[in-house]
């Protein structure tokens, strides 16, 4: 889709409806106490809309209905082929709406209108599509058994699931857990963070409007005490999928096991590695694949390139390169399609983020802010690997670079951390990239580039970047779907009284 000019995407900004009531049980529907919360453009600090406020009365309520509408079986015991055209319906609307979507998006979280309009956007409808075509293309099995036996291993979706999602690429993350749980034929309840609710209020809209039941996408915004604890203490939740910090996302196992052993996926976060070796070919392509990984939604990303461990030997060249491309994402309004960094998504989170470039040596690039929303492209040389800045998740555009000697040295600071989502090598010889690949602790590795795979391949983390399940690819089916063994005796009850 062809771009706008700032002005175009400004007056649609202006006439933007917003969807402000919980989405339940096919309709919008005030929070039953009456409550909401106001929601702003970050980038501007103007109020968008006065959102319903959910609490645990209307997660009862909402579990109720999407309880309902999972064992009368309007949506889990249709043919998996008409889920498949619901779904293609469904991706064939976000289509036709996309350009509304992409500017409430942009206004609601402070991303560009470059990035919705050329990936947030493409890839949600895209994810929709391609969970829809695998709905009837996923077989069970018949295990090996005797001749008077038959031994079938089928699977069930799961039941009643809570979504709890990221505010950092809204429509995108619901994509990743709607598409696999809703073909697999679960009932769901989408908890939206509640700085970025919008759009997930719409295309609930949009779901329905395509054919998926009532009862069997809802949409609840509100907080996280009062609506995330309640979905992950429910008793008729069957699993929770959460997408979110570290520390949030370890409540939800406490919550399960104090509740009914609810299964959990968690995706949480990330402190990614870069490491270039000394050998690494073309110096000023790498340059870009780090600023690009570095800076991509404003480094509000949990696979960002947060720490470079670079060698020696050509740290100084690389970093000159990486300030040259760094120049290349200006810092603006998130509606002008020129800008490539804009605002953080809350007045808290820009605080955060700020709060490490108060604590941090004297950058090499960068280090300033603008306007209490926007945080400048910023490189900082470590001393070590010990240093705040490269122990924890600074969700914002900011490398740390940590220089090293050693393939192995190499190695081992980039496994020196309490994560492991992804982690990415830039080394010309193919054996030592092999190695190091599977050598680094992550989920996803990259070699001689940056990025996530696609959606053909699981993405999902180790140790504290989280388990349970992996989003994108088949691999996602399974965390909404449970395996049942039928086991059948086929054995001649006559030919047994004569024997």
């Amino acid at each position: 889709m062809e771009l706008l000019t700032k002005e175009e995407y400004t007056s649609l900004a202006a006439e933007l409806d917003f969807p402000t009531a919980a989405f339940v049980d096919g309709g919008y529907r005030p929070a039953i106490s009456g409550k909401t919360f106001e929601t702003v453009n970050p980038a501007t600090g103007v109020k968008l809309a006065d959102v319903a406020a959910c609490g645990a009365e209307d997660v009862d309520f909402t579990v109720a209905k999407a309880r309902e509408s999972f064992e009368d079986g309007r949506w889990s015991r249709i043919h998996p082929s008409m889920r498949k055209d619901v779904l293609i319906r469904f991706a064939k609307l976000l289509t036709r709406n996309a350009r509304e979507l992409a500017v409430m998006e942009s206004v609601d979280s402070g991303k560009t209108i470059f990035d919705c309009e050329t990936v947030d956007i493409p890839e949600t409808i895209h994810c929709i599509k391609w969970h829809a075509e695998a709905v009837d293309k996923l077989y069970d099995q018949v295990a090996p058994a005797s001749d008077d036996h038959m031994a079938m291993v089928v699977r069930e979706p799961i039941g009643v699931v809570g979504l709890v999602l990221p505010w950092n690429f809204p429509l995108l993350m619901m994509a990743w857990k709607i598409a696999p749980a809703l073909a697999a034929g679960c009932s769901v309840i989408v908890k939206p963070a509640q700085e970025t609710s919008l759009t997930a209020l719409r295309i609930a809209e949009l779901a329905h409007e395509a054919g998926i039941p009532r009862g069997v996408l809802n949409v609840l915004p509100g907080g996280g005490a009062e609506v995330g604890e309640p979905l992950g203490r429910h008793m008729d939740v069957d699993m929770v999928s959460f997408t979110g910090s570290t520390v949030t996302g370890k409540r939800f196992l406490g919550y399960a096991g104090e509740s009914n052993a609810k299964e959990v996926v968690l995706e949480m976060g990330g402190k990614n590695p870069c490491v270039v070796m000394e050998d690494a070919e073309n110096l000023d392509r790498v340059a870009a694949h780090i600023a690009n990984g570095a800076l991509w939604n404003m480094g509000e990303n949990c696979s960002a390139i947060s720490r470079l461990i670079v060698h020696k030997s050509i740290k100084d060249t690389l970093l000159d390169k990486i300030e040259a491309h760094m120049r290349e994402w200006p810092m603006g309004d998130p509606l002008d399609p020129e800008t490539r960094l804009g605002a953080m998504v809350s007045k808290a989170h820009f605080e955060k983020v700020s709060s490490y470039l108060t604590d941090a040596p004297k950058p090499r690039v960068g280090g300033g802010t603008k306007d209490g929303a926007f945080v400048e492209a910023t490189v900082v040389e470590l001393p070590s690997n010990d240093h705040r800045l490269a122990r924890e998740e600074i969700f914002g555009p900011v490398l740390s670079v940590i220089e090293v000697s050693s393939f192995n040295e190499a190695i081992s600071v980039a496994n020196d951390t309490d994560y492991g989502l992804c982690a990415s090598i830039f080394t010309a010889n193919g054996k030592r990239a092999l190695r190091g690949a599977r050598m680094l602790r992550a989920g996803t590795v990259t070699v001689n580039t940056y990025g996530e795979g696609d959606i053909a391949t699981p993405f999902g983390g180790f140790k504290q970047s989280g388990f349970g399940g992996r989003d994108n690819s088949l691999h996602a089916h399974d965390q909404y779907t449970q395996l049942k063994t039928i086991w059948i005796d086929l054995s001649d009850d006559e030919d047994e009284a004569v024997d």
